[in-house]
């Protein structure tokens, strides 16, 4: 084996490595929750916010789509149990919008490594963005078309966006602050 191919394989177990440490942290975010009505407050943005910053678009969009799999595969990894029927939860579209969102902040990240906090915090509100764009979207849509549960207008800004956003955005300055940290201090 050339030198090459045995550096390769180091950064490609690294990576793997750090997937799966994020992929544990977004599980044990899924638990760590605050009961609110329709849309529940946990700690999983925290993680793969961080994961999109520390391990970049790919590795931490990745990160969760494993979190994703694991749930869909059975495993009890979400908030409210696991398994394929998981899709036709009021709250799926949010696990969606983790994928994409962590995806979206690593890619800003990527462009701008050491940037500034303002440029982190960015970052993070971006995905936070995208995180409640599919995930307002989902509920609006799987309640009135498929579980029979009408959702006005009203009602899904403020159970889904209102008492949820104040939390999210502390919890976006607290990802960025960390990011930024870990990234200078080359932990990661």
């Amino acid at each position: 084996m050339n030198r090459s191919t045995t550096s390769g394989a180091r950064h490609s177990s690294a990576s793997l490595m750090r997937m799966g440490i994020f992929t544990a942290l977004i599980v044990v975010g899924a638990f760590i929750r605050i009961p609110v009505p329709v849309c529940p407050f946990t700690l999983q943005l925290l993680f793969t916010t961080l994961a999109g910053i520390l391990l970049g678009s790919r590795c931490g969009g990745g990160a969760v789509l494993v979190y994703l799999a694991l749930g869909l595969a059975g495993v009890p990894v979400f908030t409210e149990g696991g398994g394929i029927a998981y899709i036709f939860q009021s709250t799926f579209g949010y696990l969606i919008g983790f994928a994409a969102g962590a995806w979206l902040t690593g890619k800003i990240i990527e462009t701008s490594p050491d940037g500034s906090l303002a440029r982190y915090v960015a970052a993070c509100l971006a995905g936070l963005a995208v995180v409640y764009g599919c995930g307002m979207a989902y509920v609006y849509v799987i309640n009135n078309f498929y579980l029979g549960t009408p959702l006005g207008l009203w009602p899904l800004i403020l159970y889904c966006f209102l008492l949820a956003v104040p939390g999210d955005l502390v919890l976006c300055l607290i990802a960025a602050v960390l990011g930024r940290k870990i990234r200078r201090a080359g932990v990661i």
